[in-house]
């Protein structure tokens, strides 16, 4: 059974969606009691930084997430839910501290005549990491969904599975241990994306 965190992100029937897809059994979780005993746990996420990690404290999901993190069990973080697990992001130059698993901010893009911020569309992923289970089967290259104006810049290299160019390169995901998490929608990205949701959900 994944659980699907749900503290009120935009995105996560369309994440329960997908996920179903790929043959897992789901099941959406606002109760912190019920985080912590789960077999696997998505956080997903669309909007403010401030946003996700307020509605998570509220709801008691903050520290419900890390204390499952810590269990080693699989963790996947989409979009928001992975900028949640650094420290700290500069969007609208926040002060609230994110989940910490990973030292490092959240950076806005740059923007230009070339690349407009938000990025939103299609992109290319250079896979880093090739062991990477949430992407055995998948070719370096591939093109992915974006939604986003900002990106997590981990103090720590070696966590970074791929990284995508717009105008910067970027870490579009990480990997360390039971943690995966990606800046791209994997829910909106068609047969890859959907891909790597199976990947993940095999890992249980």
């Amino acid at each position: 059974m994944v659980s699907l965190i749900d503290y009120g992100a935009g995105n996560v029937r369309s994440v329960h969606k997908s996920l179903t897809a790929v043959g897992a059994k789901v099941k959406l979780v606002s109760d912190p009691g019920l985080v912590y005993s789960s077999d696997a746990v998505v956080l997903p996420g669309v909007g403010a930084f401030d946003d996700c990690v307020n509605a998570m404290k509220k709801q008691e999901l903050f520290e419900a997430t890390k204390n499952f993190i810590s269990t080693g069990k699989p963790f996947l973080g989409i979009c928001v839910g992975y900028q949640a697990l650094f420290e700290r992001s500069d969007e609208f130059e926040s002060t609230e501290k994110g989940l910490g698993v990973f030292e490092g901010c959240v950076r806005r893009l740059p923007d230009s005549e070339a690349n407009k911020v938000p990025q939103i569309g299609w992109n290319a992923v250079e896979i880093l990491q090739d062991e990477c289970p949430i992407f055995k089967g998948i070719e370096s290259g591939n093109y992915f969904y974006f939604v986003h104006s900002y990106f997590p810049q981990p103090s720590d290299e070696t966590i970074v599975a791929t990284r995508t160019n717009y105008g910067v390169f970027f870490a579009s995901s990480i990997w360390h241990e039971n943690i995966y998490a990606t800046q791209f929608h994997p829910e909106k990205s068609q047969k890859v994306g959907m891909k790597v949701l199976k990947n993940f959900i095999d890992l249980m």
